[in-house]
């Protein structure tokens, strides 16, 4: 399968936009793609060779999972590469417009268990949600 990228523009300096996107307690903060779900916890050793591990869970307690991968590469307000449990890799990159606007691009190997369209969607959601919350902290 094809990735897929999926990007947005944030208006807010490329600084904050990398520590909110790898902060354990802005993390925590954005990382669902609906209200009806939560993340009650993160962590994040954001270095290549670290880890990372995200619960996600629905709010009425019916479903939850982790979401756990390890980095390749990390270049602090740039890029980020890491690769899930499952052998997918993933990129992001910040991409610096200017002092208070910044672009971030996620680059994704699709799973194949569900349609391409909808996992676009749910990962462009969690990624609006991510816009809304720098945006407004």
């Amino acid at each position: 399968m094809e990735p897929i990228t999926i990007d947005i523009t944030i208006l807010s300096p490329v600084q904050k936009v990398w520590d909110y996107f790898n902060g354990p307690e802005h993390i925590t903060q954005w990382n669902f793609a609906h209200e009806t779900w939560h993340c009650p916890t993160a962590e994040n050793d954001l270095r290549a060779g670290g880890t990372f591990k995200t619960r996600m869970e629905a709010r009425d307690g019916s479903f939850g999972f982790d979401f756990e991968g390890t980095y390749d590469e990390v270049i602090p307000c740039e890029k980020i590469r890491y690769h899930l449990e499952d052998g997918r890799k993933v990129e992001i990159i910040f991409d610096k417009i200017d002092e208070n606007t910044t672009k971030v691009t996620e680059i994704f190997d699709p799973e194949k268990q569900n349609p391409a369209e909808m996992q676009r969607d749910g990962w462009y959601a969690i990624l609006n949600n991510f816009h809304k919350y720098a945006e407004n902290n």
